[in-house]
C-alpha cells in the first residue's frame, strides 16, 4: 500500500479495521525539524496529532523542545536517540505521559517508531 500523504491529512484512522502497511514502500516526508524525516502510518490531526510514524534522524539532527499532548511512545529501532533525560540505544522503549516535554536529537542518526497522542 502506498499513499501520498500530507501532515494535515487524516491517514488510516479507522481503528475498527485491520491495517497492514509495508513501511519501506512509503515516502519519507520532511518533519518541521531539518534532518528529521517521517513515514506516516496513521495520523489524525495537524502537526499535533494522534499519530504513528517511522521517524529517521540524520546524524546531528534535533527537534526543538516540545510538549506531547496525549503522551508519546518511542521504540528505537537503529542507532541512538538522545534527549535531556538520557541516551536510548537500539532496543530502548520510552513512554512519556500526557503533557511531557523533551528536546530529542541524535548525534549518530537513528530510526525510531513513534506513537503520539494516545495516552490520555
Amino acid at each position: 500500500m502506498h499513499m501520498p500523504v500530507s501532515p494535515d491529512t487524516a491517514l488510516i484512522t479507522d481503528r475498527t479495521q485491520r491495517c497492514v502497511v509495508h513501511t519501506p514502500s512509503l515516502d519519507w516526508v520532511p518533519s518541521p525539524a531539518p534532518g528529521v524525516w517521517r513515514r506516516l502510518l496513521e495520523r489524525e490531526g495537524g502537526q499535533v496529532a494522534r499519530a504513528s510514524s517511522v521517524v529517521r534522524y540524520e546524524a546531528g539532527a534535533r527537534f526543538d523542545a516540545h510538549t506531547h499532548g496525549g503522551g508519546e511512545e518511542i521504540l528505537v529501532l537503529e542507532g541512538t536517540l538522545e534527549d535531556e533525560h538520557g541516551d536510548y540505544p537500539a532496543g530502548s522503549w520510552l513512554r512519556s505521559p500526557h503533557l511531557s516535554q523533551h528536546q530529542p536529537f541524535s548525534r549518530e542518526g537513528c530510526l525510531i517508531l513513534v506513537k503520539t497522542g494516545h495516552l490520555l
